[in-house]
């Protein structure tokens, strides 16, 4: 069975404080607060995705914040850099809008592409590249208008512990093409025009360590529940240990993680956000499974409030 992924479904990560994730990825980042419920396996903790206007395959970015993390450590097994892309020309106007937040950024280059490299509040590694493809946002937030805005993921960097058998993986299994090798970083390119560029650093760095400012997992494309069960038995007619499918409200899921250390999930990309809200609200409500509304007194009451609002920097 040969598979081909479009490329990166969603990144889940660990922060500490929900209100300054929001104000981060909101408020500073301008992305939409697409869904705002719990960690289902851990009621007590907020789930919380934030993307484009519809929270689309490709531009998703999810945190679990809990007050009470330890600090983590980016290194193999992990997502490395989070890399977003916005359109050409909007380098600049990305560049004036970190620093004004007081955001440190530093300037780097990757296949000959020009980077922006910056941290947020927890330590988590992001990055900007401009490129033409992917659809403009159509989404605009405090102090960035939709023609600068950031489209979606442009990719990652992949830290692993095994990088040969993950680049192995990434071609052989995944369906990734390899385009070429440079400075330590092997690049393969998926079929979507989001989410499409994944970097593997083949140069060994320290193992990391989970917790804020590190990301828990990367999500892969699946076009349909049908394409989703012929991926399962693909991941395990190829030797990786496959949990059964998990129904996640917005989209089914399975896990496994590969040779390098990082776990892996392929998502499907339906039924999406607007299963139970609709588009024009996303994010605004905390909604929970089912199964978890007979509890949703005792759930809200231990959340902390959070609120999407234009941050001081743009209000002047």
């Amino acid at each position: 069975m040969s598979k081909h992924t479009a490329g990166i479904h969603h990144i889940t990560a660990f922060v500490r404080n929900a209100q300054e994730t929001v104000d981060f990825y909101s408020g500073v980042l301008g992305l939409r607060l697409v869904k705002k419920t719990i960690n289902f396996d851990a009621p007590e903790v907020y789930h919380l995705y934030f993307g484009d206007e519809k929270g689309s395959p490709g531009t998703i970015i999810t945190f679990f914040p809990w007050a009470h993390s330890r600090q983590g450590r980016v290194g193999a097994g992990q997502v490395g850099i989070t890399t977003y892309v916005v359109p050409v020309g909007a380098m600049a106007f990305w560049k004036e809008r970190l620093e004004r937040f007081d955001i440190q950024v530093t300037e780097a280059t990757r296949f000959g592409e020009q980077l922006l490299q910056f941290e947020d509040k927890d330590g988590l590694k992001l990055e900007i590249v401009e490129r033409e493809q992917g659809p403009q946002s159509e989404w605009s937030f405090g102090g960035v208008p939709a023609g600068k805005a950031i489209k979606g993921f442009g990719g990652a960097l992949l830290y692993s512990a095994a990088p040969e058998k993950t680049a192995t993986l990434l071609e052989q299994v995944m369906g990734l093409t390899k385009e070429g090798e440079n400075g330590g970083y092997v690049r393969f390119r998926a079929t979507g025009d989001l989410g499409n560029v994944i970097d593997v650093n083949t140069t060994l760095v320290a193992n990391g360590i989970g917790g804020a400012g590190t990301v828990h997992h990367i999500a892969w494309r699946a076009k349909d529940d049908a394409d989703h069960t012929q991926w399962r038995e693909h991941v395990l007619q190829n030797g990786f240990q496959a949990t059964p499918i998990i129904d996640r409200q917005y989209f089914n899921a399975i896990y496994f993680r590969e040779a390098g250390g990082i776990l892996f999930e392929i998502a499907t990309d339906p039924p999406g956000f607007a299963r139970d809200e609709a588009p024009d609200s996303l994010g605004e409500k905390l909604m929970l499974p089912e199964w978890f509304e007979p509890r949703r007194a005792d759930i809200e009451a231990n959340l902390d409030p959070i609120e999407v609002r234009v941050l001081e920097g743009d209000r002047s």
